[in-house]
């Protein structure tokens, strides 16, 4: 039921302009909070296709955690591409137009979306790490949009953030969350984080329903479990690069979708990675 998407959204609007501060801090700290920037019908529609995916998954559907954590860490990747819902949002929703502005792109291709969803009593953390080692892009304009669907607290699985480490100049290796998988790869690994807590600034955001984050590619960050026995942490995340990036592909590293039709080193336009956002579909 999920399958066979012949429709495609229009051009999506911003509730409000990311402002001069907000990209300040983007720059600085490699994560910026946005407050109430998507409204109560998008959440709506978003809980139900969440909860529907999560009773059929599709092929790249997985779960995080091990056989004997109590809870449930719940992914998907490429969601948008098999239902019309996400597919919608990412077309129509603030997202695309919230990222590329915050980027100063002049567009915003879709890299992919996913679902990071944490049910109560979920033990399995997110462990340190950053994203673009994961993906076969390069370019510095790559970030990552987190949206809460519950409310989000450090109890819940909160993501804290190294501020700053986008700016390091360092790739990490990327360590594999789904299966049994490891990457092979010649980065080293992320260090030993809270070993270094005296010496690094950190920043840990609590979410309300319909906040969201954008951090960049590069930025060091965590998640813990969810200690809670109730209370839900549902999560729709679009991964989005600017007009700098490239295709790079690399051998073992996480699966996209299917191989893109571009050649190595191309923009990323394909029908893998589409354009969803030009700057002058925002208004002045």
């Amino acid at each position: 039921p999920l399958l066979g998407i012949g429709w495609r959204g229009g051009t999506a609007s911003m509730m409000r302009p990311i402002t001069d501060a907000e990209r300040d801090t983007y720059r600085r700290d490699g994560v910026v909070m946005l407050r109430r920037l998507f409204d109560a019908s998008w959440l709506e529609d978003l809980r139900a296709y969440t909860d529907e995916v999560m009773r059929h998954p599709g092929a790249m559907g997985h779960d995080l955690g091990g056989p004997d954590d109590p809870g449930r860490f719940f992914s998907e990747t490429f969601l948008w591409h098999r239902h019309p819902g996400f597919r919608r949002f990412v077309y129509d929703s603030p997202a695309a137009s919230a990222v590329g502005s915050l980027l100063g792109s002049r567009h915003l291709n879709i890299v992919f979306d996913q679902l990071l969803v944490k049910e109560p009593r979920t033990v399995e953390p997110t462990v340190w790490h950053h994203d673009l080692t994961y993906w076969p892009i390069k370019g510095s304009k790559v970030a990552t949009l987190w949206l809460a669907m519950d409310d989000v607290t450090r109890a819940t699985g909160a993501m804290e953030f190294v501020k700053g480490s986008h700016l390091w100049g360092e790739r990490f290796h990327p360590i594999a969350f789904a299966g049994h998988s490891t990457y092979q790869t010649d980065e080293p690994p992320v260090p030993d984080i809270d070993a270094m807590r005296d010496e690094l600034e950190f920043v840990q955001y609590e979410y309300e329903p319909g906040d969201c984050t954008i951090h960049h590619g590069l930025l060091v960050h965590f998640a813990g479990g969810n200690t809670s026995e109730h209370q839900r942490r549902r999560a729709y995340v679009t991964r989005c690069a600017g007009d700098d990036v490239v295709y790079d592909p690399r051998p073992n590293i996480q699966r996209m979708l299917h191989a893109p039709d571009v050649v190595p080193g191309a923009p990323l336009e394909s029908t893998l990675w589409p354009t969803v956002w030009h700057a002058n579909d925002t208004p002045a």
